[in-house]
Parts: structure tokens; sequence; C-alpha cells
């Protein structure tokens, strides 16, 4: 809930409906003559296309409301939003007198764009039709498929690298660190295409990449091509489930942490294991760190099910020497059996970052691309529905940049700060989450990605 310290709040949600009408009707490409009826000429709305302008109107969080020592509301206020080149150059009151182009933000929050921390960008249906998963009994078993997919798919990932890139910023997000397979059968053909796909879109997106051995570091003998990979350009050295996939814990780490050490990369490793060796699996990493103090901050487990086993000392342990070594956990905020420490790991202090990992492909259909939609999962499995803990759950999906700090002290924005934001059709942060609010606008260092506004 928000409460504002100018306007009126029945026009401003008016309006707010109207444009974002207009904005999802443009941004999913249909005619400007279905828009007509929206409170803006389509002829007004338009991309910003200048790097020196003025964002009117925008709504900025100022404090938390409290009642009785219970915070109850959000209080948010109107400023114009100086923006030249890539950062945040003034924040002024709404009205400043300015000679700037100027662009009508309709007073929509203005939030910090977020990340999707996993996701596979090489691999995927998206932009060639509805296409649901066939069934599986095993991570094996989805390998075996995707064995007989990929000579299908690699040829055409260049391509669907690209539209997935569009469907992040559609949703907030212009940063993404994307695991990418190398694999018998892919070789290092995907990581090329994937590869390219980024730098088409070096000016409005970022993506770091992971070689990721799907099929096994050990059991698909990839070594060398791993090796390859990271000389390449692969920013991170990935693995995945060393005992349920490469049969050998110990060896498929060792190697794992080899190359990384060889490059000076840091890591991150996909861990679904759940048994009793998934955690041993935790417990070998966090020796091998400290035995390599090189690695240390260096290491991202991802989904880590393993911890959602744990509980009490035990996990109250885990957590203090994850927090010890800095190692980080990505995870797709998982709804199943295994309940996830999230919250308890968050408030220990580990990192904890948000990612889709897969959008329609052989292995899940159910990705969207919203991390704002994380975080609202988030807030809904943790009990998380009063306004400071929606607050709280974005964090998640931002690398923990929130508006307000914990005390409801304003720090961002602030000039000088990368202009790297979005536009939601929300009255605050906590509302933006609860309903997976529609993203009107997304920026990168300043330039808009996504959307279209009143230019006034």
């Amino acid at each position: 809930m928000s409460l504002m310290t100018s306007g009126n709040r029945r026009d401003f949600l008016s309006a707010g409906i109207k444009l974002t009408a207009a904005g999802t009707l443009l941004g999913a490409g249909l005619s400007s003559r279905n828009a007509a009826a929206t409170a803006c000429p389509p002829e007004n709305l338009m991309q910003i296309d200048v790097s020196h302008y003025l964002l009117r109107n925008v709504r900025l969080e100022e404090a938390f409301v409290r009642h009785h020592d219970v915070i109850t509301a959000t209080r948010t206020g109107f400023y114009d939003i100086e923006i030249n080149g890539a950062n945040i150059a003034g924040i002024h009151a709404a009205g400043f007198s300015s000679t700037l182009p100027a662009w009508d933000a309709a007073g929509h929050i203005l939030l910090p764009a977020t990340r999707d921390m996993h996701i596979h960008l090489d691999k995927t249906f998206y932009g060639d039709g509805w296409r649901a998963p066939l069934p599986r009994k095993s991570v094996i078993d989805m390998i075996h498929q995707e064995e007989q997919i990929l000579p299908e798919i690699v040829p055409t990932s260049e391509m669907r690298a690209e539209k997935l890139i569009g469907l992040l910023q559609s949703k907030g997000s212009t940063e993404a660190r994307s695991h990418c397979n190398i694999d018998p059968i892919s070789k290092l053909d995907g990581l090329a295409h994937l590869q390219q796909a980024i730098a088409n879109h070096r000016q409005d997106f970022t993506a770091k990449i992971v070689a990721f051995p799907q099929h096994g570091l050990l059991r698909s003998r990839v070594e060398g091509m791993m090796r390859e990979a990271m000389k390449m350009g692969a920013n991170f050295v990935g693995g995945l489930d060393p005992t349920n996939v490469d049969g050998a814990m110990e060896k498929s780490l060792d190697t794992m942490f080899s190359i990384a050490l060889d490059f000076a990369a840091p890591v991150d490793i996909h861990l679904h294991e759940t048994e009793p060796h998934g955690v041993a699996a935790i417990r070998y990493m966090l020796k091998t760190v400290r035995e390599n103090p090189q690695l240390k901050g260096k290491v991202t487990i991802s989904h880590a099910f393993a911890l959602g086993t744990l509980s009490g000392k035990e996990l109250d342990a885990m957590i203090g020497e994850l927090k010890e070594q800095q190692f980080s956990i990505a995870t797709t905020v998982p709804i199943g059996r295994v309940i996830m420490p999230l919250p308890q790991l968050r408030a220990a202090g580990v990192p904890v970052w948000s990612g889709t990992d897969t959008i329609a492909d052989h292995w899940q259909p159910f990705g969207s691309g919203s991390m704002l939609e994380k975080a609202n999962v988030y807030a809904q499995l943790y009990r998380g529905p009063d306004e400071f803990s929606l607050s709280r759950a974005l964090g998640i999906a931002t690398h923990e940049v929130l508006p307000l700090n914990s005390q409801g002290e304003q720090q961002w924005p602030k000039a000088q700060d990368s202009a790297t934001m979005m536009l939601v059709a929300a009255s605050c942060s906590a509302e933006a989450v609860a309903h997976v609010a529609p993203v009107i606008a997304t920026f990168h260092n300043g330039k808009q990605v996504f959307g279209q506004l009143k230019k006034i």
C-alpha cells in the first residue's frame, strides 16, 4: 500500500490502467488502431531515443508509514528524474524547469531493474510455437531426450536466445547469468551462437555465461571441451549432480574446481540432489574452498535442494559455513515437497538470487521470464503478505537493491546511480510484488529497451 504526498489516487489509478493497457497492446505487437481507445494518442507514445532526458511524474518511495510501530504503508512522492548517458544525473522535484526532452512516467513507480541469475538462453522452444515436454523418469532420462532434441534446436539457437532476451527485457530484466550446454552433441556451437546473441545486444543487455556440462562432466567426457569453452570466453565453470549423474562425487567436483583454478574463474554448479550425498557434496565444496582460499566468494550453488533436507543446528551450521566461505545460492524459488531455507540464508547474509531456469524447453514449460513473479512466489511461500515483507521480497529479484532500507530510509535511486531500472504499474514495491504488476518500461544504462512512453 502506498500513501502519496501529492496527486489524487483515483486519478493515478485511472491513468495507470489506461497507460498500462496501451503499453501492453503496443508491447505485444498489436496494431496502433487497437490502442486508439487509450488515454494517449498512439502517435505520442514512443521509445526514448536520446541520451540526456527527463522522466517526469516518476513515483519514488520515500519512507514506510507506521501505526503503533507496525508498518502499514509506503509513502511515495512524484519526482522528475534526469538521465544523462548511463546514469541518473539528478532527482528533482516534480515540475522541475528544464529544456531537456521529456517523457511522462504517468505516476508509475520506479524500481531497480531485475536480474535473472539462472537461465538457459541457449536452448529453448520459445519463439516457435507451443511444445510441451515429454514425460520423464529421471535426470538421466531427460539427458537422453535432450540428446535427440539438440540437433534440431542448436542451429537456430542464436535467434531463439535473442527472443528470450526480448522477453526478459519486457519483464524488467536487463542482466542475466546464462548456463550454456557444453556436451558431445552441441560441442561448442551453442556457446558460439549464444555469444553472438549477447554481442548483438551489447548496448541493451548484459549476460555472463556458465560453461555447463549438462550431460555430466565425467559421464560425457567433456573436460577438454569445457577448457576450450573457457578459452572462448565463458565466464563461469559449471557442474552437475556429481553423484547422480557423474557417479563419482569427489572426482567430479575436483575436476570442476581444477578447471576453475586453472582459469581463475568462478563456479556455478547445478546441484539437484536431495539425498544425503547432496549434503555431502556441499560439504566437500566447502572443504575445497577452505583449502583453496582463492575460490572464496567465487562459488554459486544453483538449486541446492539438499539444504531443504536440513533443519535445526545442522542447518544453522551449514548456513554459517556458506557465509564464511562466501558462497551464493541461485534459486528458482521452487514449489514442491522440499521447502528451501531461503529466508534463513538471506537473514544470515548468504546472497540468494532468483532465476527463471527454463522457459518453454524440454525440461519445463512454466517459465514466464518475470523476476517479479519469483518475488511474489517467495512472499507466498514464506508467509510475507504484509507491506514490509512484500517490499523485502523484491530483493531476491534485484540483488537486494531496494528503494528503502529495512529502517525505511530512502536509499535508491541516488544521483550517479546506474540508470538500470523499470517503471511498473503499481503504487509501491509491495504492490508490484503482490500483484506481479505489469512492467511499463525497462531501462539499461539509461537506454530504454522496452515500452513506449508519452513524449511531453
